[in-house]
């Protein structure tokens, strides 16, 4: 069986999870293969009285799946500390995470990388990205740089020893000339991070090897991305992303499997937009149709807790996403949530001085000048909820996701109309290919 991605098509928080869970038991794996714990998943099991909610920051969605191995690949950037209160935390709950395996060419964050993305961010002021402070993009920059900790450099004090102090001989510069901050202590930041080695190293192996071997087993591999298309550091909205590859390209480079092993690309589009931090979005809502979406959609970080920013769909934004990734499925999330509006814009073109764009602007300073072109749609009242068919959905709500999918350019396989598991609508089989 060869392996799939999983990606977001907007600026993420999209629901990836409600994927994942569609293709429930017959998942193998599920890879995380890049950012940190920038972002996260919320993924809500069963219902009523025996409801569960869980929050994954760092670890892969597929923790919570019976029998599935969970892998942090190559492409992460791995707070330990995070790491660990995350499992003991699922552990708490009854979730075995006993499966989890991490790759010993991942990246781990040390202090010294939170504190730079903190104070840089306050020194950027006005001109901040809006980053999370938990130290992605300096150890993202300390992997290009090559001067970064990698998981296995934990296991040799030695090395890990020489690495820390290669890092700080300019770092501690930079902070105490620069931003007025304290130097940080070699020795402590070296025992911070070994201390964390024994109970990681059973975790450890070569990740892009076991992966491989599932795939040659005809077992099922899901690359699940961190972050979405819009938020990728190549095909985003730069310099408003984040520090890594999160569109269908970066599974292969942040799990080491081939693209000749990918069969199809699956991506996560909510039935309106959202986007937390700085940058352009086209479609935000200002008003209180901008509330509504962000109260009725539960519209707050998992990792963070921020307020996202809510608008209307941008039908631009998905066929950008589609193009970037090779999507061969959609999986449209939080229908319900326009349940009651009256009337639903959706964003079919941005005008840019006074010139109509069908497709995203090359170039920041025209996508800043963007504004969205709206085609708008009968909305509905029914609670849609229980539905279970695509038949089972108002006429209006049908005729919004067919528009929708024409709209994209790639078919619509799955549709969400609820946050737990069983809340969704199956089109098509993600897994019949």
């Amino acid at each position: 069986m060869p392996a799939i991605v999983l990606v977001g098509a907007q600026w993420g928080d999209e629901g990836k999870g409600k994927a994942t869970d569609l293709l429930g038991s017959r998942v193998d794996a599920v890879v995380k293969f890049n950012g940190g714990n920038n972002a996260g998943h919320t993924i809500v099991i069963g219902s009523g009285e025996a409801k569960q909610k869980y929050a994954l920051h760092l670890l892969p969605s597929g923790i919570l799946t019976p029998g599935c191995v969970p892998v942090i690949g190559n492409g992460v950037v791995i707070d330990l500390g995070v790491l660990f209160e995350e499992i003991d935390g699922l552990e708490a709950r009854g979730v075995d995470t006993s499966k989890l395996v991490v790759s010993g060419s991942a990246h781990v964050i040390a202090p010294y990388n939170r504190t730079l993305d903190q104070v840089t961010e306050r020194f950027l002021g006005k001109s901040k990205i809006g980053t999370t402070g938990r130290g992605i993009g300096p150890t993202y920059a300390d992997k290009m740089s090559r001067i970064g900790i990698r998981v296995q450099d934990l296991f040799d004090r030695d090395v890990l020893h020489a690495k820390v102090t290669g890092a700080l001989t300019l770092k501690n510069q930079t902070l105490v000339k620069i931003y007025n901050r304290k130097a940080f202590d070699i020795d402590a930041v070296v025992d911070e991070l070994a201390s964390y080695a024994e109970r990681l190293k059973p975790m450890v192996t070569d990740t892009s090897l076991l992966l491989q071997q599932m795939l040659d087993e005809d077992r099922t591999v899901v690359l699940e991305a961190g972050q979405a298309t819009l938020l990728d550091v190549d095909h985003g909205t730069y310099p408003f992303v984040t520090s890594s590859n999160a569109t269908a390209g970066g599974a292969c480079t942040g799990s080491g499997i081939p693209p000749t092993r990918i069969s199809s690309v699956i991506a996560v589009i909510k039935a309106y937009t959202t986007r937390v931090g700085e940058g352009p979005f086209p479609t935000e809502l200002l008003d209180i149709k901008g509330e509504i979406l962000r109260n009725n959609g539960a519209e707050f970080g998992t990792t963070t807790g921020r307020p996202r920013r809510c608008g209307w769909f941008d039908a631009v934004v998905g066929r950008y996403a589609t193009r970037i990734n090779g999507v061969t499925d959609f999986v449209l999330t939080k229908l319900d949530v326009l349940t009651g509006m009256d009337e639903i814009p959706v964003c079919v073109a941005y005008e840019i001085d006074g010139v109509r764009y069908d497709e995203l602007p090359t170039g920041q300073a025209l996508f800043d000048r963007a504004i969205p072109i709206y085609e708008t749609f009968p909305g509905w009242t029914e609670d849609i909820s229980q539905a279970r068919t695509f038949d089972d959905l108002p006429r209006n709500a049908r005729d919004y996701v067919t528009a929708l999918e024409q709209m994209i350019k790639a078919p619509i396989s799955a549709i969400g109309v609820g946050p737990g598991r069983d809340e969704t609508i199956a089109v098509r089989d993600l897994l019949d290919r």
